[in-house]
């Protein structure tokens, strides 16, 4: 477990449907198998459940994240409102340094409450 003071570079939301890939994955074998397992259509099969699967599928699903900078690496980590205790972005700010430690995949940053938002690691930049 490390713990030291690092700054917050920005919050972001990202807008995404939920397993998606996998969906149309799905999808696209069903269509395949539908119509005789033609072989040699797959990108017209992924096409088409992509197609179908977007028209159906008219709810976003949003995931909130933060980034922090520590020696010169950006970490990005998502939070989810479940799991957030509370927190609301802008509560810690840009520049701010703050307490941040790091366990496998998970990164806890240190609220002004006392209380820790925890964080998955979702990407390192730099």
């Amino acid at each position: 477990m490390k713990s030291n003071s690092y700054s917050v570079a920005t919050h972001f939301a990202i807008v995404e449907k939920p397993d998606m890939q996998e969906a149309i994955r799905r999808r696209a074998e069903e269509i395949y198998m539908r119509s005789g397992r033609i072989p040699g259509r797959d990108l017209d099969n992924w096409t088409q459940a992509e197609n179908e699967i977007l028209r159906e599928t008219g709810s976003l699903a949003r995931r909130t994240g933060i980034v922090v900078a520590v020696d010169g690496v950006q970490y990005v980590g998502e939070y989810g409102s479940e799991s957030c205790g509370g927190y609301k972005p802008g509560e810690l700010s840009a520049g701010e340094d703050i307490a941040v430690r790091f366990e496998g995949e998970k990164m806890f940053l240190k609220r002004p409450n006392g209380s820790e938002l925890e964080t998955t690691i979702v990407y390192k930049i730099g």
